[in-house]
Formats: structure tokens, C-alpha cells, sequence
């Protein structure tokens, strides 16, 4: 089964994939701990979404390393990766978003994949939980591991969370947030609508981390073309999460949600690094995770 890793930003929040700063004393990578949780439970192939031009880079810093205990591939988010007759806007520089560079993998992916960010620490649990669901799931069927929002917080600001409305077990609606703590209180407002709420610190939340079958290709090649079609398309971006709920709304799929106990650790402050390094420093003292990853 394989694990798709959406790695085409790493290094962009710290000046170049070179940058990267390692995580403990072998010099590992949050992607390595993710790539261990993940073959543990049973993925056998990993793929990196990352940009062309860092393919050298990657493979030297990181995707040699992983080769030696999984199989490895590549796909490169490009802006000209869409279907036929969609015309590229000439203003347009960044990716498209989640959704887009889950797109690069259409043609490599097995029938049965989970999707997660390369720079996420999503815990042994969780990806348990996916591999778990996905051996014996239908088509229809989309996973994802719930995080607790206390749980998946950054005190150097906000964060952006799919907020999950969930019924029995069932993912009625899925909503891209803005989060942030106040006060020792976490207030959440839709994407780009300024409408602040106060939620509980129990509601459970994406951090993009989904199973899927390759039913979700064939609606991002729909998609796809229908967010060229709208006039905003040069500044929007096109997410996984708004596509899974488009789908659900739909009837076309149904989305479980299963509560993951595991804690989200992750550096979208560059200042999140040091918490997330003793953190690491922790569970290996704990025996979460062994001294040495791959020796």
C-alpha cells in the first residue's frame, strides 16, 4: 500500500531544502519519523510530491536514506500539471494546493493510498488507523485520522485545520479553518471569512492526513477543470479537504473519522522547531522510538 508524501514546500519555510534543520542526533528529518510509523504498520512504497528542481536535493538529504528500508518514487507538482485545455495563467507562480499535488500522483498511485505533509509528525497511531481501515474498505470509503485540536496547536500563532462536523462516525461536513488560542480559549473561522467562533478543545480535526482509493482521481480531473473555470483561480488554491467535502455533500463518498490519541507536532513557525526536538528527545527516552531509526 502506498504512502504519498506531499513534500513539494519542504524547505520553503526555511530558505531552501538544505536548510532543513534535523530533528535528533542522527540527523534525522520529521519525514523519517513518519516514514518509520508508516512501514511499521505496513506501507511498502512511499512517494514524494516535490518540486523537479529539488530532486537532487532530495534524494541526497533525504529519499537515498528511505530508499534503503522502503521503495521510493517521485512525482513533481508543476503548474503545467492539469488535464488537456486548461490554459495556465501567465501570473500565476505557486502551486495550486493540496488537491493539485495529489493530482502529480495520478498515474503512479496503487488503487489503496494514504496521504499525509512532509513536515507533520503524525504518530504511530495514526497511521495505524488508516492502514487499518483501508485493507478492507470499499471504493467509496475515505479515512481520516481525527486529531484533537488542543492537540494540534502552535502557540507562536494560528494554524489551518479542517474542522470535522461528524455524526456517528461519519463525516458530515468538513470545514478549512483558521484556528488560534485567545486567552487560553480556541476560537475558529472558515477560510477567508472572518467569522470567529469559540470551539471545544475536544473537536476533532484534519491535519490532511487521509486514506483514499482512486476514486478521489477521478474527481480532481473534474475539479481541477471546474476551479479554472471560476474567475478566481489565479489567487485561490485547490485543497484536498474542500474536494473529500464536495464529495461527501455529494453522496459520492463517505468519510470516516476515527479519534487518533496521538499528538501533532509540526514547524509552522520556524520557532516550533526546539519544542518539537525535545519532544523527539522524549519518546526516544521513553523507548516511543528507538535511539537509532535505521541502525
Amino acid at each position: 500500500m502506498d504512502l504519498v508524501v506531499m513534500a513539494a514546500g519542504m524547505g520553503s519555510r526555511f530558505g531552501g531544502l538544505k536548510q532543513i534543520e534535523p530533528i535528533d542526533d542522527d540527523k534525522n528529518f520529521i519525514i523519517d519519523y513518519s516514514v518509520y510509523d508508516a512501514v511499521k504498520v505496513g506501507f511498502d512504497r512511499v512517494i514524494f510530491i516535490i518540486k523537479e528542481e529539488n530532486l537532487e536535493d532530495f534524494k541526497s538529504t533525504i529519499g537515498n536514506r528511505l530508499a534503503k528500508i522502503v521503495k521510493v518514487e517521485y512525482a513533481f507538482q508543476k503548474l503545467e500539471n492539469v488535464p488537456k485545455g486548461v490554459e495556465i495563467p501567465k501570473d500565476r507562480v505557486k502551486p495550486w494546493g493540496t488537491a493539485h499535488a495529489i493530482f502529480s500522483v495520478k498515474d503512479i498511485v496503487s488503487d489503496k493510498f494514504a496521504i499525509i505533509n512532509a513536515d507533520d509528525f503524525y504518530g504511530y497511531q495514526s497511521f495505524k488507523i488508516v492502514y487499518d481501515f483501508l485493507k478492507n474498505n470499499k471504493d467509496n470509503e475515505f479515512v481520516s485520522a481525527g486529531y484533537l485540536v488542543k492537540n494540534t496547536m502552535s502557540d507562536k500563532g494560528s494554524v489551518k485545520r479542517g474542522i470535522f462536523d461528524v455524526e456517528n462516525g461519519n463525516v458530515k461536513k468538513l470545514t478549512e479553518s483558521v484556528i488560534e488560542s485567545r486567552s487560553g480559549k480556541i476560537y475558529a473561522t472558515p477560510l477567508n471569512q472572518e467569522n470567529w467562533k469559540e470551539i471545544s478543545p475536544e473537536t476533532l480535526v484534519s491535519m490532511n492526513m487521509f486514506g483514499f482509493t482512486k476514486k478521489l482521481m477521478k474527481r480532481l480531473e473534474k475539479d481541477i477543470v471546474e476551479f479554472f473555470a471560476k474567475p478566481t483561480y489565479v489567487k485561490d488554491e485547490f485543497l484536498i479537504p474542500m474536494v473529500v467535502n464536495d464529495m461527501m455533500c455529494e453522496g459520492e463518498i463517505n468519510l470516516k473519522v476515527i479519534q487518533t490519541p496521538e499528538k501533532w507536532y509540526g514547524i509552522t513557525y520556524k520557532e516550533d522547531l526546539q519544542e518539537f526536538k525535545e519532544a523527539v528527545c522524549k519518546m526516544i527516552e521513553d523507548g516511543v522510538y528507538p535511539k537509532h531509526l535505521y541502525k
